[in-house]
């Protein structure tokens, strides 16, 4: 597992890059950590990374957010925070996204642990202070 410290959101660009650039066969990217850790920012920086210039929020509400980069084509950003049920994601048609090829960024990606697929990346984020963050990952 590899980790960086960080001191400010200042600095997620450079850390989204370095797990971008770690991760290269990898498009599924599964964020955990507590309310107000980060996730949504962290996703913001992989966004700003791969070229996406329209505005990132979470899509607390929707479920999910689709983004478009010349780069990297279309992005999806996935909070299942909300998520009641299984039943609401097969319902998305989740398999459609997470086997598409396209990145995925999934928040609260424990409330569908059983349809994680086996590739993914693992990537957590512990508040150390108020604004430091330890940010860990790894490929499964």
């Amino acid at each position: 597992m590899q980790s960086i410290e960080i001191n400010s959101v200042d600095e997620l660009y450079s850390v989204a890059e370095k797990i971008l650039s770690s991760s290269p066969d990898q498009n599924i990217f599964a964020l955990y950590g507590e309310m107000g850790a980060g996730k949504t920012n962290l996703i913001k920086a992989f966004c700003q990374v791969l070229g996406v210039e329209q505005e990132v929020s979470s899509p607390t509400f929707s479920l999910i957010n689709e983004y478009y980069s010349p780069e990297s084509g279309i992005i999806y950003h996935f909070d299942f925070y909300r998520t009641e049920s299984i039943e609401e994601v097969f319902d998305i048609g989740y398999e459609d996204y997470f086997f598409s090829g396209n990145y995925c960024f999934l928040e609260w990606p424990e409330r569908i642990s059983k349809l994680l697929p086996e590739n993914f990346v693992y990537l957590s984020i512990k508040i150390t202070g108020a604004e430091q963050r330890l940010i860990s990952w790894q490929s499964m």
